[in-house]
């Protein structure tokens, strides 16, 4: 028998460049006029995996997510690995926002997948290993066609495409 090939979906960001975009933004509060003494600022928990903006008003907390969303672009970091949480009142007049950096492959998203994965009735295995998916195959070219179909899906969550082999 034909030996078998397999990639792995995983969703991961790279914590470095997180931080580094973290950094940018902060510097750029520091420096813009609209921004700088308003009283804004963000903090990112490597350990936790968590961005929190404390602002004095919600319209200046979206302005400052708006610029950790731009940094996070220019370094390859796709948004929907950030989930913003509701803004939440803190002390006075001001508004705390937190983000969690998504991270792994859920159980409810990775049944998810392979659900839709056997429901295109190619010719594959799916493997469910703790948070990411092996998907194996006898065919090579079944498995380019598994992952431009997972390409063409939402998962709610960036995923990547590993361990091709």
């Amino acid at each position: 028998m034909a030996k078998e090939s397999s990639f792995d979906v995983v969703s991961s960001v790279d914590m470095q460049e997180v931080d580094n975009a973290y950094q940018q933004a902060k510097k750029e509060l520091s420096q813009r006029y609209d921004l700088k003494d308003s009283g804004a600022e963000i903090t990112l928990d490597k350990a936790k995996g968590t961005i929190t903006v404390a602002a004095p008003a919600e319209f200046v907390a979206r302005q400052v997510i708006d610029v950790m969303g731009s940094k996070l672009i220019k370094r390859g970091i796709d948004l929907t690995a950030v989930k913003w949480g509701d803004p939440q009142a803190a002390t006075g007049q001001s508004v705390r926002q937190v983000a969690t950096i998504v991270e792994g492959i859920d159980k409810e998203t990775a049944s998810k997948i392979n659900k839709d994965i056997k429901a295109t009735k190619l010719k594959v295995k799916v493997q469910i290993e703790g948070d990411k998916l092996r998907v194996s195959s006898a065919s090579r070219d079944t498995l380019q066609e598994v992952i431009a179909f997972l390409k063409g899906q939402d998962y709610g969550q960036p995923l990547q495409y590993v361990n091709y082999r």
